[in-house]
């Protein structure tokens, strides 16, 4: 019989980009301008309640199911979704993610937070902040 777990875990990542609010926030609320930094959506339902739902993963390697609910839009100032993670058959995460943007002199300051609970030992919070660093980067680059 498998051990069974659970570690609770917060973090926060902060990026500046050189992109109005509307624009960054564009990028996370349209499906094919998320496309290019995140992995594609196979259901993108934008709006209080909503699904967004993917799932992949490397060849021959296990599949990942990414699967959300919208909780609250705020148009260019906040997104608060929950989200469950899959690995194959078992599930090895649940996390609520706050993003927020906020306008500075030189585009906008966003702010990541995601307080997660990551089972069994099959998923940690370190890689998780790992991984959305990574995303958050080529949004960057995508902006």
């Amino acid at each position: 019989m498998n051990e069974r777990s659970v570690q609770h875990s917060t973090f926060v990542i902060e990026r500046q980009y050189e992109a109005s609010p509307e624009q960054v926030f564009a990028a996370w609320a349209d499906p094919s301008a998320k496309a290019q930094w995140f992995p594609k959506a196979e259901v993108f339902e934008f709006r209080v309640g909503g699904r967004e739902f993917n799932h992949g993963g490397p060849p021959g390697g296990p599949i990942y199911t990414f699967d959300a609910r919208y909780e609250d839009i705020v148009p260019d100032k906040r997104i608060v979704y929950s989200y469950v993670m899959d690995m194959d058959e078992r599930r090895i995460s649940a996390s609520v993610v706050t993003v927020e943007f906020q306008r500075t002199e030189t585009g906008t300051r966003l702010l990541y937070t995601e307080q997660g609970a990551f089972l069994d030992g099959l998923d940690a919070p370190e890689q998780r902040e790992h991984g959305t660093k990574a995303l958050l980067d080529k949004l960057g680059a995508v902006l």
